[in-house]
């Protein structure tokens, strides 16, 4: 047994509520405060799946999350910038420091940036949304893609798959001439090659590590002309993760995440509508166990839950 698999989980941290912290937004898993100059990104251990955040949700997973934001964030340094300031909390201003218990190895202190409103997918295999596309039209986004692909086939060549948030919650995918047209031309081209560069240097790496990255999405921002990465980058909740030895092509791969979550509701009769219902303990640690082992796979070392 390694260390890891001793370590008896605590409860999930579900949500934040520091009242001196003026609250930024609230996302389907970060609460981001509002610290001036600064925000404070909270990586909870909320999960969603179907667009339901479930009541319950999976020890540890916020820390996780962060330390592999944290892995990659140092891993693209030398290609792109991005927000981190500091993820220790004794770095962070005074006014946080109440509540430093709750801090400590799930938040981040980034820079305040002006984010575009475009998400910058990178695509090197046909799955999800994508291969729903390419059976109805033969294309992702507007790219013309080979006849005869199998689902989760890699690509040919990655293509940039660019989205806007629409008020639903639901990414809309769009070309990337209608990227152009919400950020201008020249940054949809700065955008979609720091994307590539970004995602086939981690895919590389990865695959080395045992997993697949099929796809990811990157968030941008801007400050002071530069831009930079903000957000999360390369988790199993902004990315899809495949163990490398189960992949076939033709067949939908087990993700690293919410493979267990998801096969669980499906089982259910539950319309996919809120209130989402609690997750049994087994589904909880299984979930659990793939988040630290993806950590593990990529890092090369043991995540440290103490």
């Amino acid at each position: 047994m390694t260390k890891s698999h001793q370590h008896n989980p605590g409860s999930a941290v579900t949500h934040t509520d520091f009242p001196d912290l003026p609250l930024f937004r609230r996302g389907k898993v970060r609460d981001v405060y509002d610290l001036g100059d600064h925000l404070l990104i909270v990586a909870t251990d909320r999960i969603s799946a179907f667009d339901c955040i479930m009541p319950n949700g999976i020890p540890d997973k916020g820390k996780i999350l962060t330390a592999m934001s944290m892995f990659w964030f140092d891993f693209t340094s030398e290609l792109v910038e991005n927000h981190h300031v500091s993820h220790r909390v004794e770095e962070y201003p005074e006014i946080v420091q109440e509540y430093a218990d709750t801090l400590r190895g799930r938040s981040m202190l980034v820079k305040k940036a002006n984010p575009f409103p475009v998400e910058c997918v990178a695509r090197g295999y046909i799955a999800g949304g994508g291969w729903k596309d390419y059976q109805d039209t033969g294309s992702v986004c507007g790219i013309s893609l080979p006849a005869g692909l199998q689902l989760a086939e890699k690509l040919p060549e990655t293509i940039f798959t660019p989205a806007t948030k629409a008020d639903s919650g639901h990414d809309v995918n769009i070309s990337f001439e209608q990227a152009a047209e919400i950020v201008g031309s020249d940054t949809a081209r700065r955008l979609r090659d720091m994307t590539l560069e970004i995602y086939e240097k981690a895919r590389d790496y990865a695959a080395q590590r045992g997993i697949i990255i099929s796809d990811t999405k990157f968030e941008f921002g801007e400050i002071d002309g530069r831009i930079i990465l903000i957000d999360e980058i390369l988790t199993p909740d902004s990315s899809r993760f495949w163990p490398m030895n189960s992949y076939e092509v033709g067949i939908s791969p087990p993700n690293f995440d919410k493979q267990f979550v998801r096969d669980y509701l499906e089982g259910l009769d539950w319309d996919k509508t809120p209130p989402a219902p609690a997750l049994p303990d087994d589904i909880v640690n299984r979930t659990r166990e793939k988040y630290l082992e993806a950590y593990r796979l990529l890092t090369g070392k043991e995540f440290d839950l103490s």
